[in-house]
C-alpha cells in the first residue's frame, strides 16, 4: 500500500533568541500539542525544509526522553523549560534509532530541527524562543 507523503502544516511561527535579544532564526512550525501528535511527531515523513521544525508542547515540566523511530530525517533536539529556555540540545540524531534520547533535565517544550542547524545558528543552553501562534 503506498501513502500519500505527509505534508509540514504551518500552525505557528517561532523565534530564537539570544540572551540579547538577537534573533538567531525565525521558523515556521508545526505544533504537536495532543498525545497523538507527540507520539506521532515527524515520524513518517521524508523531508523538512530549513525553515521549517515541529514543537512538542507538554503540560508540565518533567525530564523528557525522545526516540526516532520511524523518523528517516536527522534531528537537532531542543529541549526548552517553562520560560521557553534552552536547558538542553542533542545534535544530530540517529534516524529510525530506538535508543532513548533524554533531556537531562526538565524541559515543558522540545523543538526538531533538521540535524546540524542549532550549530549553523549558533544555538547555545539559555538562549530563548518565542512562540507566535497563527
Amino acid at each position: 500500500v503506498t501513502t500519500a507523503p505527509i505534508e509540514f502544516k504551518k500552525e505557528a511561527e517561532v523565534y530564537l533568541t539570544k540572551a540579547s535579544g538577537d534573533t538567531l532564526q525565525h521558523l515556521q512550525v508545526e505544533l504537536a500539542d495532543d498525545d497523538y501528535q507527540r507520539e506521532t511527531g515527524l515520524m513518517y515523513r521524508t523531508n523538512m525544509e530549513k525553515d521549517q521544525a515541529m514543537l512538542f508542547l507538554f503540560n508540565d515540566e518533567q525530564p523528557r526522553g525522545f526516540y526516532m523511530k520511524n523518523t528517516s530525517i536527522p534531528l537537532d533536539i531542543i529541549f526548552l523549560d517553562s520560560e521557553n529556555k534552552v536547558v538542553s540540545i542533542k545534535k544530530n540524531t540517529t534516524p529510525q534509532s530506538l535508543e532513548t534520547i533524554p533531556s537531562e533535565v526538565p524541559a515543558q517544550r522540545v523543538l526538531e530541527v533538521n540535524a546540524g542547524l542549532s550549530d549553523e545558528w549558533g544555538l547555545e543552553v539559555g538562549d530563548s524562543l518565542i512562540l507566535v501562534r497563527e
